[in-house]
């Protein structure tokens, strides 16, 4: 058994209701990964890329498993606890991420303005911003190359 994390909507990918805690969910077909089979994270931040809506579950996963670096594909799939994480926290952790790399590059004050503060009113400037900047550094690298 594997521990893992997966995130849902208000339901799982094929349409299907989120199985209450407790309830194993089982596959029978052959295991593909991004096809065929549950899939889940060993590593929360791994998860969240894949995140089609805003719930977490924690899940053991067993049986057969096929894994890559950031997910795996098992057999069978048990939500242990689940918890609908609000879009607030959501948007504060992107921002946090976000700064984290600051650093890196020479981000518009807009952009800074808003990873600091969240401010919803300069969002899509900050986007537009980033854009803007990423397409520039994008040209110029393939000037010098």
């Amino acid at each position: 058994m594997t521990l893992a994390w997966h995130f849902t909507a208000d339901t799982l990918r094929d349409g299907r209701a989120i199985p209450p805690i407790g309830e194993t969910l089982r596959h029978d077909g052959p295991l593909v990964i991004c096809e065929k089979g549950f899939h889940a994270s060993e590593r929360m931040i791994d998860a969240l890329q894949y995140a089609p809506g805003p719930t977490i579950h924690r899940v053991r996963c067993g049986g057969a498993m096929l894994r890559q670096d950031d997910k795996l594909v098992c057999r069978e799939r048990t939500i242990i606890w689940s918890h609908r994480v609000s879009d607030d926290l959501l948007r504060s952790f992107a921002r946090q991420q976000a700064r984290s790399v600051l650093h890196l590059w020479d981000a518009p004050e807009i952009v800074k303005r808003y990873l600091e503060t969240g401010d919803e009113s300069i969002r899509a400037a900050a986007w537009a911003a980033a854009r803007d900047a990423a397409g520039a550094a994008a040209w110029a690298a393939r000037a010098a190359a």
